[in-house]
């Protein structure tokens, strides 16, 4: 059983490596989706990853309960493939409409909390399971920090989210120009 982390920037090829472990690894592979198609252009993007899925790949979409998805998948001679954690974390941000203000403090719904604290669960108890798991995430405090309080707070959360995930990972897979990069374990 290997818990791996695939991270990288906007069109990195994170989820193009991703997928290609899940294929390598000769498992039935479950794709848990957490995208929701929110407008058009969103619509798009998960008709294209759609597209380039296997036929034979099971997709369940799961926008919010990431941690209860997991921990019943997660079965012998499977791996589970979710794509992807930072598209989680917004809708967990604004699962009951909220808005938030441009500035000062950001109280995000308990729901964010209680999710986030029940997915590192799910991925701890999974790790007798003989199930492979490939969370992959965006890395997205590379660059300036970002204007308005919500995006600044987003950005926190997803490093605080990437660095509690690497740790209980048994590898961490930074992604560049479509280039692998090993962070923890290694390639075999």
């Amino acid at each position: 059983m290997t818990r791996t982390l695939v991270f990288g920037g906007a069109r990195s090829g994170k989820s193009a490596h991703a997928e290609t472990l899940a294929r390598e690894s000769g498992k039935e592979v479950i794709y848990i989706a957490t995208a929701q198609a929110g407008d058009a252009e969103m619509a798009t993007r998960v008709r294209h990853h759609r597209a380039q899925r296997p036929a034979e790949w099971v997709t369940l979409e799961e926008p919010l309960r990431l941690g209860d998805a997991i921990l019943r998948e997660a079965l012998p001679g499977r791996l589970l493939l979710v794509d992807c954690l930072t598209l989680w974390l917004t809708n967990l941000m604004f699962s009951s409409g909220e808005t938030y203000p441009d500035v000062g403090d950001i109280a995000l719904p308990e729901l964010f909390h209680s999710e986030r604290a029940h997915l590192l669960y799910a991925l701890a108890e999974i790790e007798d399971t003989g199930c492979d798991l490939v969370l992959v995430s965006n890395e997205v405090g590379m660059g300036i920090v970002p204007y308005g309080a919500i995006s600044r707070c987003f950005t926190d959360e997803a490093g605080r989210l990437n660095q509690a995930v690497a740790a209980v990972c048994d590898k961490a897979v930074f992604v560049a120009a479509g280039l692998p990069l090993y962070l923890k374990g290694g390639p075999c």
